[in-house]
């Protein structure tokens, strides 16, 4: 890639401030630069690309963890910032088990890590690609509580609940907070989703509406646009905009003639939201969105699951 340069893991992340209590380590969506590689990999085009955050939440002396980061450099500086800050019992939460979600697992091996049922069997199921990876999750460290469908958690005196989303991936889970506040995980994205399970994407529709049903009033997905995660996050539109597109995207067994459109005009209805903006890089995502959903239409055997999104 003729004019790009490569920085080291963390080099370029950004702490910042959203909420009160809670802090996003945020990376990426900085034009020219990769971090592993100039070749295809997970870590550069499935997340760095796209920016991607992982988020604590910290009061007194506890902080809660949600992801632990693109790489260990990434989580390490997460720990050593909540450290400063005077925090001394960290606990972590998968959001589901994707590689940009649980590469900075290790760094934190030490400390209660929780996900839900379905995202320690798909870490188990895919322990050994995540280890092989390109860069490579090794030791990957598994989830050590574990929950089924909602868990109360507080941090000091936060209160924080998370629950088990069958979006985007069937292992998402989502915290939400005082105020209606959200951690989305993947399950919600500006501009688009990240289509994992094309086969699934009616259930995930049917999960969109059960996230909306929580009520939350501020959004902060992990890929967005760091200014609006820095100003507090997204509304409750954005919801409705994944939704648009999602249903879009359902409409291709019916509609073929869909599959030839660009993002702008596919994702018109997302878009007029204003819940979402264009950002070139998801031209590559929604591509390989379409031509997932065509292949899950012509021909899905039992049990057929989608590339991960890490590749």
């Amino acid at each position: 890639m003729s004019g790009t340069a490569l920085a080291a893991p963390g080099s370029t992340l950004r702490v910042l401030e959203p909420a009160p209590h809670v802090l996003a380590f945020y990376d990426g969506r900085v034009p020219g630069v990769r971090l592993h590689g100039t070749h295809e990999n997970w870590l550069d085009d499935g997340a760095y690309a796209l920016g991607i955050a992982s988020y604590a939440v910290v009061d007194g002396d506890e902080a809660l963890v949600y992801d632990t980061h693109i790489s260990l450099a990434h989580a390490r500086i997460i720990r050593e910032t909540l450290e400063r800050r005077g925090a001394r019992r960290i606990r972590v939460v998968l959001s589901h088990w994707h590689d940009d979600h649980v590469a900075g697992n290790e760094v934190f091996a030490d400390c209660e890590i929780i996900a839900n049922r379905e995202t320690a069997a798909l870490l188990a199921l895919h322990r050994e690609r995540l280890e092989a990876g390109d860069p490579p999750i090794r030791p990957l460290i598994l989830p050590n509580v574990l929950f089924e469908e909602r868990l109360e958690l507080t941090v000091g005196a936060v209160p924080v609940a998370i629950f088990h989303m069958d979006i985007h991936s069937r292992d998402g889970t989502v915290a939400l907070l005082p105020d209606g506040l959200l951690l989305a995980g993947d399950t919600l994205e500006d501009p688009i989703t990240y289509v994992d399970e094309p086969d699934r994407l009616a259930t995930h529709l049917a999960g969109l509406e059960r996230l909306a049903a929580l009520g939350a009033t501020r959004i902060l997905p992990n890929h967005g646009a760091d200014d609006v995660i820095a100003a507090g996050g997204y509304g409750p539109a954005l919801i409705t905009a994944t939704r648009a597109y999602v249903e879009k995207l359902l409409r291709l067994k019916t509609e073929p003639e869909l599959a030839g459109m660009d993002l702008r005009t596919f994702a018109a209805e997302a878009f007029a939201t204003g819940a979402v903006t264009y950002f070139e890089p998801y031209e590559a995502v929604h591509r390989r969105n379409v031509a997932a959903v065509a292949d899950a239409t012509e021909a899905a055997p039992p049990g057929h699951q989608a590339p991960e999104r890490a590749k």
